[in-house]
């Protein structure tokens, strides 16, 4: 059974660092590109970053400069990296895996940015 567990979440202050990570049960899971999707209260899901399965990193403008993406094929992690945090960044982050038209999401986790 396919699982991604996101944990990590949490509230931190504007201006603060927090750092996601994802646990992926997934076999060959180096064959499949990985990202990270945010969705806040009243808003549609989007992207924030996104690992290709031939490496490349793609970034929403949201976040370039201030978030990183990074992937351990061999722990089968997928860690989110985030700085310099909004209050715009506060929204539930899931984990994202996927091929072709296969897609895994992990439950979510929390984070909220305030003082």
């Amino acid at each position: 059974q396919v699982q991604l567990v996101e944990s990590g979440g949490g509230l931190v202050q504007p201006g603060g660092s927090l750092r996601l990570s994802c646990a992926a049960s997934i076999s060959m899971f180096s064959i499949y590109g990985v990202g990270w999707y945010r969705q806040a209260p009243g808003k549609q899901r989007e992207l924030v970053a996104r690992i290709i399965s031939d490496g490349r990193t793609v970034y929403a403008d949201s976040v370039k400069g201030r978030f990183t993406i990074s992937r351990d094929n061999v722990r089968r992690i997928v860690d989110l990296e985030m700085s310099s945090l909004k209050p715009e960044d506060a929204a539930t982050y899931y984990c994202n895996a996927y091929r072709g038209t296969t897609n895994f999401w992990g439950q979510g986790t929390q984070v909220t940015v305030s003082s």
